[in-house]
């Protein structure tokens, strides 16, 4: 591959998408200089190849990674690709061509520069969708629930088994406003879809009042004179406290 010219690849963005890309560079025999969509399009002395997303190329590429590596660098490859690591494609690219040259193996290299940035931004993935199954909280409007959140990775396909075991019997929204798309479920049936706005009508009079009942206990078990800060931003990182009900009021004031 040291010998096969530099190329820049602009896709839709979509994982189908990058597949795509991968497709090419292997049959065209390139190598990426760089991956972008249409929006992040950049001025470069590379050529570029506008690579039209094609699900069964995609598809081939993505069995190939389970055939010919494994299925842990698969899953690896595809969860990276919801990360926010910066030139997270190039860094997807790079893993799993050393995958198709020495195996299996590939995902205990985990000192070499080609495995360690996927592998801990991953481990940041993972960990991010775990915190939100405690810290995400939904409200009532009566014939569904929903939350909001503001991840750092695009964590809803992590979060969607978890909560659609957990509320089977309703339906239910989880909004992601930082990537702008929102799980939808209602028993038995679920899809996640871009969103670039969600308006929401308000929340049902008991909710209001479990809400106001759960802030009250919350206060009110606190220990004035265990009080660390630190010690909880720690436990419970600020960006998360926006619409977590008994943290919104304080994130708001120190807003302000």
């Amino acid at each position: 591959m040291s010998d096969w010219p530099l190329v820049n690849y602009q896709y839709d963005g979509t994982f189908a998408g990058f597949l795509s890309c991968v497709y090419d560079s292997f049959t065209y025999r390139e190598a990426p200089a760089a991956f972008y969509t249409p929006e992040e399009a950049r001025i470069s002395f590379y050529t570029t190849r506008m690579v039209e997303t094609d699900e069964t190329h995609a598809k081939q590429v993505y069995a190939s990674w389970k055939r010919r590596i494994s299925p842990e660098a698969q899953a690896l490859a595809a969860d990276g690709f919801l990360t926010c690591m910066p030139e997270r494609e190039m860094a997807i690219y790079r893993f799993i061509s050393l995958g198709y040259q020495v195996g299996p193996g590939v995902v205990h290299w985990l000192t070499d520069e080609r495995v360690e940035p996927l592998y801990k931004s991953v481990q940041f993935l993972k960990n991010e969708a775990h915190l939100l199954k405690g810290f995400l909280r939904f409200a009532d409007y009566g014939t569904f629930l929903a939350g909001r959140i503001q991840p750092r990775n695009r964590v809803l396909p992590l979060l969607r088994p978890h909560f659609c075991a957990r509320y089977n019997t309703e339906h239910f929204l989880i909004y992601d406003e930082n990537h702008q798309e929102a799980l939808f479920y209602r028993p038995y049936q679920w899809a996640i879809v871009p969103l670039e706005a969600l308006e929401l009508p308000p929340i049902t009079r008991n909710e209001a009042g479990y809400q106001a009942l759960w802030k009250r206990f919350y206060d009110t078990v606190a220990i004035e004179g265990r009080y660390n800060p630190k010690l909880r931003m720690n436990n419970v990182p600020k960006r998360y406290w926006n619409h977590m009900v008994e943290l919104k009021d304080e994130a708001g004031a120190k807003k302000g």
